[in-house]
């Protein structure tokens, strides 16, 4: 398929941030070109949580009911140290059409849009890697590895954490990684926790996350100082024994699909430069703790869709830029702040287990605390 020599906004990568821009970019009669290195879209699990805010801004872009169709509700999250509860969370109270989580895979996510956006016209062209860009005036020319160009008014990186993007247009990453790697596995696991909860467990040797997902799978998340590449039955086997319930051991059947991951805790010093803006991972990254990355890019594209369309039909689009920025950049750091102190409360040391528990059972009971960490982890409290 041929790339076009123009187009008014070039998005770069073609994971669920950048898809999403193409829809909400598509639904607003913008013209847009997708581009993506990878020669096929995920065909892994990587990020299973949707949250609620995420939900709403995929409704109106025919995306949200086909998601909601293909994954599975939960409608509380909970902490836990084994077998007690610190602090239960409830999604169902909240003001919303999706008062839960929903679980469902990156890939089935990934599928969902795609099969949205090529229903509207709008192909991905693949694989189309990005080497350089051009600045100059009011357009980019973007240059790619089989010596192609396309000009455009707005070049969108929504390419990973290593943003080809971001690395052309100058923009700083700051942040560090975290001193432990991750597991991430999908498993088939005999357990009697709720089917309908997601349970963080804090213990002394690190944390780990336990998550129902749709036909009878749980997702397995946890901080491990040397992760194995493929983690097998036995290593998560190991970890759930050693971080998970006590009183009824959950039992590993076998490993669906199984990885190991580095996680950073790293922001743009700035979204835009010139014509040139990041989104999701090229703009933030951070712990999986909470579920919140995928989200925030999802909800990053639909505002920057809104910010490019007053940008296009402005003399002075970077005003319209800047605001995105304005919006987007401290949801950013929240989520970063939040996802980083549960991973250090998951991590404290032994001695300071015990006061770690009180504090957040008492917290828990305050019925205005927990309330107030479902609006924030659903992405409700970030509405614009």
């Amino acid at each position: 398929m041929l790339l076009p020599d123009t187009t008014d906004v070039l998005v770069v990568g073609a994971g669920p941030t950048g898809l999403t821009l193409a829809l909400a970019l598509t639904a607003r009669g913008i013209p847009c070109t997708v581009v993506d290195a990878l020669a096929e879209g995920a065909n892994t699990s990587r990020a299973a949580v949707v949250h609620a805010r995420t939900l709403e801004v995929l409704a109106p872009l025919g995306a949200a009911e086909p998601l909601v169709a293909l994954g599975r509700q939960a409608t509380r999250f909970t902490i836990r140290d084994r077998d007690r509860i610190l602090m239960s969370i409830d999604f169902a109270g909240l003001p919303t059409p999706y008062p839960y989580t929903l679980m469902v895979s990156q890939a089935t996510t990934e599928a969902v849009l795609l099969r949205r956006l090529n229903d509207l016209g709008v192909p991905v062209h693949r694989p189309v890697r990005l080497t350089r860009l051009d600045r100059g005036g009011a357009e980019v020319t973007a240059v790619f590895d089989d010596g192609r160009e396309v000009n455009a008014h707005w070049v969108v990186g929504a390419d990973g954490m290593h943003s080809v993007v971001r690395e052309q247009a100058g923009i700083p990453f700051t942040g560090a990684a975290y001193a432990e790697s991750f597991v991430l596995a999908d498993v088939k696991v005999t357990s009697d926790t709720p089917d309908d909860e997601v349970i963080l467990y804090f213990s002394p040797a690190g944390m780990l996350v336990l998550a129902p997902l749709p036909d009878a799978v749980h997702r397995v998340v946890a901080t491990v100082d040397s992760a194995p590449e493929h983690p097998t039955a036995a290593d998560v086997q190991a970890l759930l024994d050693a971080r998970g319930p006590h009183r009824r051991r959950a039992v590993v059947e076998d490993v669906v699909w199984g990885s190991r991951f580095r996680v950073h805790h790293r922001i743009a010093d700035r979204y835009r430069d010139g014509h040139v803006v990041v989104a999701g991972d090229a703009a933030h990254v951070h712990s999986p703790a909470g579920g919140q990355g995928m989200n925030t890019g999802i909800q990053d594209a639909v505002a920057l869709a809104d910010a490019l369309g007053e940008a296009l039909g402005s003399p002075d689009g970077g005003g319209a830029l800047d605001h995105y920025q304005e919006l987007r950049q401290p949801v950013a750091h929240d989520v970063i702040r939040t996802a980083d102190l549960l991973t250090r409360l998951a991590t404290v040391p032994a001695w300071r287990r015990p006061l770690r528990n009180l504090a957040l059972s008492v917290a828990g009971a305050l019925p205005p605390v927990p309330h107030r960490i479902a609006r924030r982890l659903s992405g409700v409290a970030y509405r614009q």
